[in-house]
C-alpha cells in the first residue's frame, strides 16, 4: 500500500516510541474476562507487528481489576518476547510478585488531584506518593526501569479544571523519588493543544527533561491526535497508545477509549516519522483481537484499512 503519502512538516522528531498500553489499559476494563492464551497471543502478535514496547498486565489485587488476575500465569508466556513489557504494580506486594517473575520494567500510578487518588487508590494524592517511594526505591535498587503514571493531568470528573501548577507538583514528586519516566494522562480526554504546551513548558521550567516525559490522550472528545502532535512538535518522543483504540478507564466513567495506536501510525507515517510498526500486521492484530471480542475495533484505521484490504483480514 502506498498510501498514507509522507510529507515530513518541520519541527518534529525523526522517530516515536510507542508505549503499547491495549493489553494491560486496554484489557482491564473489558466487562468480561480474556483468557489467558488470548491475551498472551495478544501480546505476541504486537511484538510481530514491530513494537517494542509493550504493557503486559497488571499486579493489582484481583479485587480491583478482576480481567487481569491471571499476571502469574500470563507474564511467563510472554516475558521471552523481543520486546520491552512493563507492568503496573500499586504497592509493595505487587512489586514482589513482578521481581519473582523476573519482569525488569514496571510502573506506578499517581494522580494529580485529591478526588480520583481517593476513587482510584482510597488515599490522598500525598498518602499515595509516600507509598510510593518504598516501591520506586525497591525497584531501583533491582536495576528496574520504573514509569511513573499519572492521571487526570488536563481534567477531572469530579473537581473540573486541574491546574497547572498542581500537575507539576506530582510530576516533580515522582521523578524527585526516581521514576526514570512519566507518563502525563488526559483520563477523560478533555485536553486541547493549547492546554498540552503549556503543561509541558511548566514542567520544562521546573527542570523536568521532556526525554522524560510521555503522553496518554483518550479521545473522548476526539482530540488525541491533535494533542500528540503539539506534544511532539515541543519534543516529546514517546506517546501511550492502545491497538484497535481499546480501553477507558474503569474509575472515570466519562473516559472513553484511549489512543488507537493504528490511527496514531497512520499520522506519523504520513508525517514522515519513523516508528517501526508494520501497519498491516498491527491491523491484522487488532482485527483478530476484536473478533475474539466480540464487536469491531473502534479505531478508525482498522476499520478503514480492513474494509479496504482483504490482506488485513488474515490471521498472521
Amino acid at each position: 500500500m502506498t498510501l498514507p503519502m509522507a510529507v515530513p512538516a518541520p519541527g518534529l522528531p525523526a522517530r516515536v516510541r510507542i508505549h503499547e498500553v491495549g493489553a494491560r489499559d486496554g484489557l482491564q476494563n473489558e466487562k468480561g474476562t480474556v483468557p489467558t492464551e488470548v491475551k498472551a497471543e495478544f501480546v505476541s502478535r504486537l511484538a510481530g507487528a514491530g513494537l517494542t514496547t509493550i504493557e503486559a498486565t497488571s499486579f493489582v489485587h484481583p479485587r480491583w481489576v478482576p480481567q487481569l488476575a491471571d499476571a502469574e500465569e500470563l507474564f511467563p508466556l510472554v516475558r521471552d518476547l523481543a520486546a520491552d513489557l512493563p507492568v503496573l504494580v500499586p504497592n509493595e506486594r505487587g512489586l514482589d510478585r513482578a521481581l519473582a517473575l523476573g519482569a525488569t520494567r514496571v510502573a506506578v500510578f499517581a494522580s494529580a488531584t485529591e478526588s480520583f487518588a481517593r476513587a482510584n487508590l482510597n488515599r490522598t494524592v500525598d498518602e499515595a506518593l509516600a507509598m510510593f517511594e518504598s516501591v520506586v526505591a525497591r525497584a531501583k535498587a533491582e536495576g528496574v526501569h520504573v514509569r511513573g503514571y499519572l492521571s487526570m493531568c488536563f481534567g477531572d470528573p469530579w473537581e473540573g479544571a486541574v491546574p497547572v501548577p498542581q500537575v507539576v507538583r506530582v510530576c516533580r514528586a515522582l521523578l524527585d523519588m526516581g521514576c526514570d519516566e512519566l507518563s502525563l494522562g488526559d483520563t477523560i480526554g478533555v485536553a486541547t493543544p493549547g492546554h498540552v504546551l503549556a503543561l509541558l513548558t511548566a514542567l520544562t521550567e521546573q527542570r523536568v527533561p521532556v526525554g522524560a516525559l510521555g503522553v496518554h490522550f483518550h479521545d473522548t472528545y476526539g482530540q488525541a491526535l491533535a494533542n500528540t502532535l503539539a506534544a511532539l512538535q515541543y519534543g516529546v518522543t514517546t506517546v501511550d497508545a492502545s491497538a484497535g483504540g481499546l480501553g477507558g478507564c474503569p474509575y472515570a466513567k466519562s473516559a472513553t477509549g484511549n489512543l488507537a495506536t493504528e490511527d496514531l501510525v497512520w499520522m506519523l507515517q504520513g508525517l514522515g516519522v519513523d516508528t517501526g510498526v508494520d501497519l498491516g500486521r498491527l491491523v491484522a492484530t487488532s482485527v483478530w483481537m476484536a473478533g475474539r471480542l466480540g464487536r469491531p475495533s473502534p479505531s478508525r484505521t482498522v476499520r478503514a484499512l480492513s474494509h479496504e484490504d482483504p490482506e488485513s483480514r488474515k490471521e498472521q
